[in-house]
């Protein structure tokens, strides 16, 4: 794994040893920004269920200003936090170790809204919808705002997701990815 382009382009990437996590393969990454971006021009990401820590720092290297990654896994922490000090993206980061739904309350408490969310939760935790409406719910997107979701290429999103428009769906293999966007014509209540 590496960083596929801007300011941290070809810095390698630590995986997280064993099989808890289920990294982005650079070819998928490589896509995801080349539909969202390819670069940004400032912005804060989310990284929730990080894992590596690998779209966020892409992100960041692409020119987001800020991000937050969010994973319960100790080992996977530790991994982030190396990543981001190869790549010396560190300055430009947060990162805890806590439960995707303690870290949008956090989050929601300190009244933050992201440019751009990554979600990648365990498939067999079957969670999407629910963070999904909770960030809308609460928040947590901008106007503007992308959440890329990285789900199991069978998962079905025709039944969810009032207030969203899908940008893109794309399948590589077993993963699949959507973009979602909210959508122009709802105005969301503050």
């Amino acid at each position: 794994m590496r960083v596929v382009a801007g300011s941290a382009r070809g810095k390698s990437l630590k995986a997280v040893p064993g099989m808890k996590t289920r990294p982005t393969t650079d070819k998928v990454k490589e896509s995801i920004f080349n539909i969202i971006g390819p670069y940004f021009t400032g912005g804060t990401v989310l990284d929730l269920f990080a894992g590596t820590g690998s779209l966020g720092i892409e992100a960041l290297s692409r020119g987001m200003t800020k991000a937050i990654f969010v994973d319960q896994d100790k080992l996977s922490i530790e991994i982030i936090h190396k990543n981001l000090e190869n790549t010396k993206l560190q300055q430009f980061a947060e990162v805890y170790k806590n439960d995707y739904e303690r870290a949008l309350k956090a989050l929601v408490k300190r009244e933050l809204s992201f440019d751009l969310i990554f979600l990648d939760p365990p498939y067999r935790l079957k969670v999407l919808n629910k963070i999904i409406q909770y960030i809308r719910d609460n928040h947590l997107i901008t106007e503007q705002g992308i959440i890329v979701t990285e789900h199991d290429a069978k998962y079905d999103f025709t039944h969810l997701l009032e207030g969203f428009a899908i940008q893109k769906q794309v399948t590589y293999g077993d993963t699949g990815i959507t973009i979602l966007q909210i959508e122009k014509n709802v105005v969301m209540e503050v």
